[in-house]
């Protein structure tokens, strides 16, 4: 492992925040942090912890000690000095002559004794660090490191690698115990510079804030190393040829694990996914002996509020029988949310009965042939879960190549599970409307389409940006966290691929917006026959063909979906010299209703929007200018004339789309956004 110290960026940093007013010592500390914190091998997303015992002056002003350690929620490659809040040590320090504490009352003390109210709560392993007596202390989940104490024999393999430079802690739930064992256990072995919690981590400790991170870099160097001796790779089962592609995999995935929720849209909660086939991955998934391995527990305690206790297993998916791995996905998925009330069922009981059941569904689907997919309510929740299992996978490969991986017990696994201060880390707060559900809006790099996908976003919608210019697409969907995509409508083939792009990124599809369109002119008894056939193929086939592919994804998830369509008011009070523009969006106005009576048995309703005089890439600037002028109009009055007198903008038609979104019970509808036009008012 690299060490990565900088004097001079470590000088720069500090310099900035004390700048700043912030404590050297802390500064320090944010710098060693980062460095820990941005090697996904040591850390990810938010464990791991770090502190520093220094001096700091209370509101009157007098000296006083205190530890500044990471606040839970604060993800330490990205820390700045208010996620490492400041705590009296004094007072933590006392409370180790205690016989027990409370999860709640040492949460409450450590609140107590912020010197800022409104900081984070301190980290749960705040004691552990208040009892050591070092100055710097650095915690990681080192992979290397779980992979060597994550075997039967363990303690024996680390001892006999690190000596009596190390303490050596047996496995106990980070808390007042584990922090009270470990500081005694320290005292009884001077001069050990770390400490390995077996089946958890490890740490590194010094009075000098370099010395303690190096110190953590040689500890897992050293375990790295020791990895390497003699290492076995896994044996690998075979895989049929003709496998199904993620693109039709996912969305039958995404169907079966949906939670029931008789308040959502088609009844169902279903989770955003996030595919993974590294090479790591998929010679995990594909290994002989993957139902074992899998089924061992995870690699460190923290890592199971995100992965579940193990991954759902499921056989390599045919091309040929879709419908004979979705029989077996059914089955296994039934099996397993059998076991797992069975697993909450027994260990409720040993704490008696005093917990709430979690949803059974898997976190983590591993699919021999294809690799993993992770599920959360978010994309963001989803990377997360699939981050943490790849550095598990890569845990428990390493322990297969020396030994046999072997994780905590059963019950030690539900404690953490069901423990509320590691439930916490994943917020419980409420959701927005549409989290949860996946959109794609094509001519999304123009200004409704762009509006459209901010609006979905805001909601809560996983966005997909599709447009025939993908660098404009992906500068719409960059700052949204979606994805842009590269999609003429016009033509099959890249309609297909879009979509296939939006279902392998986010594993399904819910809501399309068939946005794409542009305006051609001509009196309708002079006009080329070419041209009216260019505006069909755009105006109302490029609707037609995203729609065809989008319920195709749609029916194989199985909880319905919505279909939105712009349609405009020349399909319903056509004006001069539009014919070729107004007669394809006539047609995609029925076609939105064809769709609502032939589709509405399957859960997919169908709706449009019906706009008129938008700022957007039909009507420019350019064009209001040339057209207020030609009638004598200033621009405002030209965009306002309407019944209310005000310009409609494309934040409102895209506001129309998402109403129409959250309509549950709605479809065949026109929604009208034009602030008043009776000659294009629906009869």
């Amino acid at each position: 492992m690299q060490n990565r110290w900088s004097d001079a960026d470590a000088a720069a940093m500090v310099a900035r925040y004390v700048d700043q007013g912030v404590n050297e010592d802390l500064a320090l500390r944010v710098y060693t942090t980062r460095l820990l914190g941005s090697d996904p091998r040591l850390v990810l997303h938010g464990g791991g912890n770090t502190s520093v015992k220094t001096r700091m002056t209370d509101i009157l002003g007098d000296p006083l000690d205190v530890l500044c350690v990471k606040g839970s929620g604060w993800d330490m490659g990205v820390i700045e000095p208010a996620g490492l809040p400041a705590v009296r040590l004094e007072p933590l320090r006392q409370l180790e002559r205690l016989e027990a504490l409370t999860d709640e009352e040492m949460v409450n003390v450590q609140r107590l004794n912020l010197l800022d109210s409104t900081a984070p709560n301190p980290s749960v392993e705040t004691l552990l660090h208040a009892f050591l007596p070092q100055k710097f202390i650095d915690h990681t989940h080192a992979n290397a490191v779980l992979s060597l104490t994550d075997q039967p024999d363990g303690e024996a393999i680390v001892r006999e690698l690190y000596g009596d430079r190390v303490a050596y802690i047996p496995y106990i739930m980070p808390g007042f115990l584990l922090a009270r064992t470990a500081a005694r256990i320290v005292r009884e072995t001077p001069g050990v510079k770390g400490m390995v919690l077996l089946k958890h981590g490890i740490f590194s400790f010094d009075d000098d804030g370099r010395t303690a991170y190096e110190l953590m870099i040689d500890f897992v160097s050293m375990a790295e190393e020791r990895l390497t001796r003699g290492r076995r790779t896994l044996v690998q089962a075979a895989v049929p040829a003709g496998l199904a592609p993620v693109a039709a995999v996912a969305p039958v995935l995404r169907g079966l694990t949906a939670l029931a929720d008789p308040a959502a849209e088609g009844g169902r909660r279903p989770f955003v996914l996030e595919h993974r086939a590294g090479p790591a991955v998929m010679d995990f998934v594909n290994a002989a002996d993957l139902d074992r391995i899998a089924n061992s527990g995870v690699a460190t305690p923290d890592h199971v509020i995100r992965t579940k206790p193990a991954p759902l297993i499921l056989p390599a998916p045919r091309a040929d029988d879709l419908a004979g791995f979705r029989a077996a996905a059914e089955a296994a998925l039934g099996r397993y949310v059998e076991a797992y009330h069975a697993y909450f069922a027994r260990n409720n009981e040993r704490l008696g009965g005093i917990k709430t059941e979690l949803d059974p569904m898997p976190r983590i689907v591993a699919v021999k042939g294809l690799g993993i997919f992770a599920l959360g309510k978010s994309s963001k929740e989803a990377r997360i879960a699939a981050d943490v299992y790849e550095a598990a996978i890569e845990v428990i490969t390493g322990a297969e190549g020396i030994g046999r991986f072997e994780s905590i017990s059963e019950a030690d696994l539900f404690d953490v599970e069901y423990w509320s201060l590691e439930q916490a880390k994943l917020g419980k707060g409420g959701e927005k409307p549409l989290q949860r559900r996946i959109v794609a809006v094509t001519g999304g790099a123009g200004g409704i389409g762009a509006a459209t996908a901010r609006a979905f976003a805001t909601a809560g919608a996983e966005v997909a940006v599709l447009d025939l210019n993908p660098e404009a697409a992906a500068g719409v969907a960059r700052p949204l966290g979606g994805i842009g995509i590269a999609c003429d409508v016009t033509d099959p083939a890249s309609v297909t691929a879009a979509i296939e792009a939006v279902v392998t990124r986010f594993g399904g599809l819910d809501i399309l917006v068939s946005n794409a369109g542009a305006a051609w002119q001509g009196r309708i008894g002079e006009v080329d026959e070419a041209v009216l056939r260019q505006s069909f193929e755009l105006n109302f086939y490029g609707h037609q063909r995203v729609a065809q592919a989008a319920v195709k994804v749609m029916k194989a998830q199985g909880f319905g979906g919505q279909l939105l369509f712009n349609a405009s008011k020349q399909a319903v009070n056509p004006g001069p010299d539009f014919g070729p523009y107004g007669l394809p969006k006539a047609a995609t106005l029925f076609l939105s209703r064809q769709y609502a009576l032939d589709h509405g048995r399957d859960g997919i309703r169908a709706n449009a929007v019906n706009a008129d005089r938008v700022r957007s890439g039909l009507l420019t600037d350019e064009m209001v200018a040339a057209r207020s002028k030609a009638r004598g109009l200033s621009e405002a009055d030209y965009m306002g004339g309407n019944l209310l007198g005000r310009e409609v903008t494309a934040a409102d038609v895209a506001q129309a789309f998402v109403d129409l979104a959250l309509a549950q019970k709605t479809t065949g509808s026109v929604t009208t956004v034009d602030g008043g036009n009776i000659a294009a008012a629906l009869r």
